[in-house]
């Protein structure tokens, strides 16, 4: 068996606006992240289809493992506040210099959120990740980020 995860690395240049702002909301959104024992911010930004932008940051509380990843954070709050309003896109980011460029990634339970999200809106969500003001690694869906990802059979998540 073999499997082949697909990433694009893209400078910040070459991203056209709608991208630059999503991660421009990112980058706000890690402003305010609550992060005094990792010291490790992290915003998100999530597009809806309809255009609306959620944000989310991570918040961390001092009963670990409490808190929620900045990711987590947008996803949920969109699904509560627009659950019929998919996911198009999500920008993840870190400010951080603990952040390392070409290896910033989703956390696994980040990733099998945004899976998840893909298979319950049958859609995939293209997602943006930067570390600092890098370049910007892409992907056109959460699998490539959890290739052995829980999946929906028969209408029943396995």
């Amino acid at each position: 068996m073999s499997v082949t995860c697909e990433v694009a690395l893209i400078k910040s240049q070459d991203l056209n606006e709608g991208e630059a702002a999503l991660l421009r909301n990112a980058h706000q959104a890690a402003l305010n992240a609550y992060a005094p024992y990792s010291g490790f911010h992290v915003g998100a930004a999530v597009r809806l289809k309809s255009g609306t932008v959620i944000l989310g940051n991570n918040q961390e509380n001092i009963a670990y493992p409490s808190g929620l990843c900045g990711e987590r954070v947008a996803v949920f709050s969109a699904g509560a506040q627009f659950p019929e309003d998919d996911i198009e896109s999500i920008a993840i980011v870190s400010p951080s210099p603990l952040a390392v460029p070409d290896t910033f990634m989703p956390c696994g339970s980040c990733r099998q959120v945004l899976r998840e999200a893909e298979l319950r809106q049958k859609t995939p969500i293209k997602i943006y990740l930067q570390a600092r003001d890098e370049v910007v690694m892409v992907s056109k869906s959460a699998s490539n980020l959890l290739p052995f990802s829980f999946t929906i059979q028969n209408g029943v998540f396995k």
